[in-house]
């Protein structure tokens, strides 16, 4: 006769947390971990929720619209905005292995007050991502990534020196879309996971074990309104995909948040490209908390990302909010666009 663990064990999914995973990841990769990591990503994975828990609730609580004030980009800062960045600030600062972070809505990266010296962590975050489509319904998301205090940094130094390090350092990087479903999306350099909350209890489970990206899919990603802005190789990259010049027309799927439209891709494959513009030459996106996190998911999921003339995780950042063109895609695109646009660089996947 069958015991009733081994039955149950039969008849239920195994449910996979993902604190459960960063711990066996730490078991079997960094053996003699002491936790204070997984102890780290804890505390994204509250503020994720708690930020979740304002976005499903969007339009019934006070929290859409705009909060009255302009951040250091120069963008209006949505109510929602605020709190996303007011629950990391706060989740990550009661980690006392924590030294720095850097969000997209304070000029300057915080220290916290007190700390005695423990903190080996810089955190970079982007704390809601695409917040002005929220009133519309359209997924936002966060997006993070997790360097090591370099060696020798002091409190006393200027915190945002910390920060500066091109995308090769990260010890890990993430993402969480608030969409459908919530899904977190995170590397620490081991391939790439996903999770998805399961609000029956509040948890992040296992949703997405090791994803890859498709080495070509079946859409290209891109504020086409700004096309005869774009430089033209990249006008005639894109006229190449929408031509069958790959062996399929690829369709366009944008949806003007880099978290929703990067998922896709990571999931389906394709490309996504923001290419230098006539307003915007240097690119739009930051490198620190936009495209490096999304460059070392793409690499460890078999993908590639470049600024279009260097792989973007060799960029040498001179500022917390530099800003730079990204796009990322499968392999096959990525290796088409080298055909138009031509890197110094584009270094294959990290994993092959």
């Amino acid at each position: 006769m069958k015991s009733h663990a081994l039955a149950a064990s039969k008849a239920d999914p195994m449910i996979v947390t993902i604190q459960q995973h960063i711990l066996h990841e730490q078991r079997k990769h960094s053996p003699h971990a002491t936790g204070s990591f997984s102890w780290l990503l804890s505390g994204i994975t509250l503020a994720t929720k708690m930020t979740e828990a304002r976005v499903r609730r969007a339009g019934l609580l006070d929290v859409i619209g705009s909060a009255g004030g302009i951040n250091v980009q120069g963008e209006v800062q949505q109510k929602l905005d605020v709190y996303a960045d007011q629950a990391l600030v706060h989740c990550l600062g009661v980690r006392e292995n924590v030294a720095i972070i850097a969000s997209e809505e304070s000029e300057e990266a915080i220290t916290f007050d007190g700390r005695d010296g423990p903190g080996k962590y810089v955190v970079v975050f982007d704390p809601l991502d695409g917040s002005s489509n929220i009133d519309v319904n359209v997924s936002v998301g966060t997006i993070f990534s997790i360097l090591g205090l370099p060696e020798g940094a002091k409190s006393s130094d200027d915190p945002s020196i910390a920060c500066l390090q091109p995308g090769i350092k990260q010890l890990a990087a993430g993402y969480v879309v608030y969409g459908s479903s919530t899904i977190m999306v995170y590397t620490t350099g081991h391939g790439v996971h996903g999770f998805t909350l399961d609000p029956s209890f509040g948890a992040y489970v296992l949703s997405h074990e090791n994803i890859r990206m498709p080495e070509q899919g079946n859409y290209y990603s891109s504020n086409d309104a700004y096309w005869d802005t774009f430089p033209k190789p990249y006008q005639d990259y894109l006229s190449h995909l929408r031509s069958g010049g790959m062996g399929r027309r690829y369709a366009l799927r944008y949806i003007g948040s880099l978290v929703a439209d990067f998922h896709r891709t990571l999931l389906r494959g394709g490309v996504f490209l923001y290419p230098p513009t006539d307003k915007n030459p240097e690119g739009k996106l930051r490198l620190l908390y936009e495209a490096n996190p999304v460059a070392f998911i793409a690499e460890q999921a078999g993908g590639r990302a470049c600024s279009g003339t260097q792989r973007i995780m060799e960029i040498e950042p001179t500022e917390i909010h530099q800003r730079t063109p990204l796009i990322v895609g499968g392999k096959s695109e990525m290796e088409a666009l080298e055909q138009f646009v031509t890197p110094r660089r584009i270094a294959p996947s990290l994993a092959g």
